[in-house]
């Protein structure tokens, strides 16, 4: 089977792998169809960690899976071969502390499919858990099902940190979680909704899924914008899909005293200053997200349901272009939106 591992920093090859072992009992073997690229992906091509955490090369990524089952081991219950399936790509015990309490995203001894620790789906083929296993809705396209994952993240994210009703919100960065998070907050019933970005591109898609306001970081002040446009309040909640120094204290800024501000993006740099001071002068409730907590069912009905627009979806490619997909994404180039891999697709 073709498989595509990340083989030193900026390098992707394509070679022949093994096929996995299994399915085994409660496993499903699965073909893949397709896999988004994620921003997260991005961290392990580009500069070998996220966090603290090393990359381990060779390393296969993509965590943003749809496949069919062509095989189920002994004890399945729920899916047949042929069924078109989403997958969590979190392999947690079940019986720990925080699995137990619903928060499998914390489990003591979780392995990350596209991580260092376990070897994600940009290949030919995985096995799964079942419980891993989402099914995808009949109304979805495989290609649209590839929003299953980080949609799922924002499943979550509302979770711990929803919208209300005439709330009023800030995107920093409108990659394609941040676009999602844009729809989110619209359908959850924001009443204005200000997103910044560095890529002039970006902002366009950033209106198509619902901002309102939507302004380039380097040409204008986008501080000044939030407060204008809530009179000098700032913003019920923010939330930050960069992760950059420089929006996490641009987010501080923008919340309203007694406001909310979340952040979503990964940090690139390991340390850096984050105004606390103004944080505690506005007794703001700050939280951090992590993945998504087996939310891909509940993300699967909110786009089956017509309601987040699928213009995020700009490329696909097939997996033998794996090397120059994660190219156009880490450039910004050729107007990228979603860009995704569709392993069906010829070369």
């Amino acid at each position: 089977m073709r498989s595509v591992p990340l083989v030193a920093p900026r390098r992707l090859e394509l070679i022949e792998d093994k096929m996995p072992d299994g399915p085994r009992t409660g496993e499903l073997l699965v073909k893949m169809r397709a896999v988004g690229l994620c921003g997260s992906d991005l961290h392990w091509w580009a500069e070998g960690r996220i966090h603290s955490g090393k990359a381990r090369y060779p390393q296969v990524l993509g965590h943003e899976p749809v496949g069919e089952v062509v095989e189920v081991g002994a004890g399945v219950k729920h899916y047949k071969v042929g069924d078109l399936v989403g997958m969590e790509p979190s392999l947690t015990c079940g019986h720990c502390e925080y699995c137990l309490a619903g928060r499998h995203n914390l489990c003591e001894t979780s392995r990350f499919m596209g991580g260092p620790e376990a070897q994600g789906f940009l290949r030919d083929y995985v096995v799964i858990p079942e419980h891993n296993a989402d099914p995808v809705p009949a109304n979805l396209t495989i290609h649209q099902a590839t929003l299953m994952e980080p949609e799922a993240v924002w499943v979550h994210v509302f979770e711990l940190a929803p919208v209300r009703v005439g709330d009023t919100v800030v995107v920093l960065g409108t990659g394609s979680i941040g676009l999602l998070g844009i729809a989110m907050a619209r359908q959850a019933g924001a009443e204005l909704i200000l997103a910044c970005d560095k890529v002039p591109h970006r902002l366009q898609l950033a209106r198509d899924m619902g901002a309102d306001v939507a302004l380039n970081l380097n040409d204008d002040d986008f501080h000044d914008a939030v407060m204008q446009k809530t009179r000098g309040r700032g913003v019920d909640i923010v939330f930050d899909a960069a992760g950059a120094p420089q929006t996490i204290n641009l987010g501080i800024k923008c919340a309203r005293s007694g406001g909310r501000f979340v952040l979503i993006g990964i940090p690139e740099p390991l340390d850096f200053e984050v105004d606390l001071h103004t944080g505690m002068a506005k007794e703001l409730n700050m939280q951090m997200m992590k993945r998504s907590n087996h939310k891909g069912r509940a993300a699967a009905a909110l786009l089956a349901s017509g309601r987040i627009p699928m213009s995020i979806i700009t490329h696909a490619l097939p997996l033998e272009q794996a090397q120059h997909g994660f190219e156009i994404v880490h450039s910004y180039s050729d107007g990228v939106g979603k860009l995704l891999f569709d392993l069906d697709l010829k070369a």
